[in-house]
């Protein structure tokens, strides 16, 4: 029962606000959207979340935050208290059977030492023997429950809901096996795709299917993966952490390029390969290949290598607007007299035309002006909605072809010359200035660059972009060529 001083949920949808001002919509969804207000009595604002993980997240992260914004709202708040909700048991009273009494002095282990009831004396033993090698009060079936909640999967990402393409139809097939189960065909399975092109969408779908289906399921992002080791090597229950891990018959870590940290690289390293060579299936994604995660360690990037690696590409018109057609439809159900003319999903389609995630945000801004307007959608109105959506989606792309020929012209060499071994001052220089454009101008990965420059090693790269951005620094004419050519890589 939620006990709240007189104007407390109005403070707190103030702080909310203020939270998804200050951090962004997706950062305050991930973490703030399943925290509610418990309490607010006596300087003291009680919150709930529904994960252990949640709690220990936001408390090292946000804690400050909230305290700010709280005393923002109420000058006495002086203490926030996170709490678990269900996280209180009622307290039992051991039941010890009589063909299980210990032996004269020896320490019994009752349902709250263990947190689980005990069947049998066997039990006992093995709780005695976990708890001595994790050096820990309980048993490590909190670590293990903890771990294998994961994060939180999305009731709209579904195989249903998944619009198919030429772009993805790949990637689809690829998920659509691994979440029927069966055996093992390609492990592990490896998406890579720029923001919004549906790799999320289908690692959700995979998970959500088998999860359905009795498999023991575990999704997470790699920055949760990170924190729960990090998290289990502070309570000195990573052992616990690593066995549970390796029990599970489907792993899905997503955003792969923000795995970080030699230790934690190599846990992941030594369970992907326990996975896989026990035939349980693991899918990656990130934005990028394998081999263009720079951050990655050799034998990390290897192992994903080895399965099979599929790319998700932009989707072209077609795929756009069966996309707008199939939200259209979603959006219907909520809102029976919502219709977008046939003209406007043609423009939205041939307009914007990065991602899907940005076509979804095009037809959310056409349902709320539609809705709190109750004006028609036309023509007209979707152009001036949309305007600065569209706008954002027309910069063009340099390539670094571009970039080799605008510069070998400037400098009046060949692009020979740019990929040529040669180390004269006149070939040199322009070739630096290359590599550094394409480092700042292209979304291309240190090794990639390098191997369109002659097959260089990315150190090669590195070396000519820290040289650059120095000499730049120190040289206002040099500067200012290097502005002139990216006016005119742009132009």
């Amino acid at each position: 029962m939620q006990v709240q001083e007189a104007g407390g949920s109005e403070h707190w949808k103030r702080v909310k606000k203020q939270l998804r001002a200050e951090l962004g919509d997706d950062v305050f969804t991930s973490w703030f959207a399943r925290v509610d207000l418990e309490e607010h009595q006596d300087g003291t604002v009680r919150l709930s979340v529904p994960t252990r993980f949640l709690k220990q997240w936001i408390q090292n992260n946000y804690n400050d935050q909230l305290m700010g914004l709280w005393q923002r709202e109420c000058d006495n708040v002086h203490r926030i208290e996170l709490t678990v909700r269900g996280a209180i048991r009622p307290r039992q009273t051991p039941v010890v059977q009589p063909s299980l009494a210990a032996p004269a002095g020896a320490k019994q282990i009752t349902p709250e030492a263990t947190g689980d009831t005990l069947a049998d004396a066997a039990q006992v033993t093995r709780a005695q023997a976990v708890t001595a090698a994790l050096g820990r009060g309980d048993t490590g079936n909190d670590t293990a429950r903890d771990v294998l909640q994961g994060a939180a999967l999305d009731p709209k990402y579904t195989f249903e809901t998944f619009v198919e393409g030429e772009s993805n139809n790949l990637a689809l097939a690829a998920a659509r096996q691994v979440a029927a189960g069966g055996a093992v065909t390609f492990n592990p399975l490896y998406l890579h795709a720029s923001v919004g092109l549906g790799k999320t969408h289908l690692m959700q779908a995979v998970a959500s299917k088998a999860r359905a289906s009795g498999r023991k399921v575990l999704y997470l992002t790699a920055e949760h993966f990170m924190y729960k080791f990090v998290a289990a090597l502070k309570s000195q229950s990573a052992l616990a952490f690593k066995e549970t891990l390796r029990t599970i018959d489907l792993l899905l870590i997503d955003d792969m390029q923000f795995l970080h940290g030699k230790q934690v690289q190599q846990e992941f390293c030594h369970t992907l390969n326990a996975l896989i060579d026990g035939a349980r299936q693991v899918i990656v994604a990130a934005d990028r290949a394998p081999s263009e995660l720079d951050t990655l360690d050799d034998r990390v990037r290897s192992r994903l290598s080895g399965g099979l690696v599929v790319g998700i590409q932009e989707p072209d018109f077609t795929l756009r607007r069966n996309i707008l057609v199939s939200r259209v439809e979603a959006a219907q159900k909520t809102y029976p007299q919502f219709d977008v003319p046939d003209g406007v999903l043609d423009y939205v389609a041939r307009h914007v035309a990065s991602s899907g995630r940005d076509l979804e945000g095009a037809l959310n801004r056409l349902i709320a002006h539609n809705q709190l307007t109750n004006q028609p959608i036309t023509q007209e109105m979707a152009e001036m909605t949309l305007r600065d959506l569209v706008r954002s989606s027309e910069p063009r792309r340099v390539k670094i072809e571009d970039i080799q020929r605008v510069v070998s012209k400037h400098y009046n060499v060949t692009k020979a010359d740019l990929l040529s071994a040669r180390r004269t001052r006149t070939i040199v220089r322009p070739r630096q200035i290359a590599m550094y454009l394409a480092k700042v101008m292209t979304p291309r990965s240190l090794p990639e660059i390098g191997r369109r420059f002659g097959n260089r090693d990315h150190t090669t790269v590195l070396h000519a972009v820290r040289k650059i951005e120095e000499m730049a620094r120190a040289d206002y004419s040099l500067a200012q060529e290097l502005e002139l050519l990216k006016r005119m890589l742009d132009a």
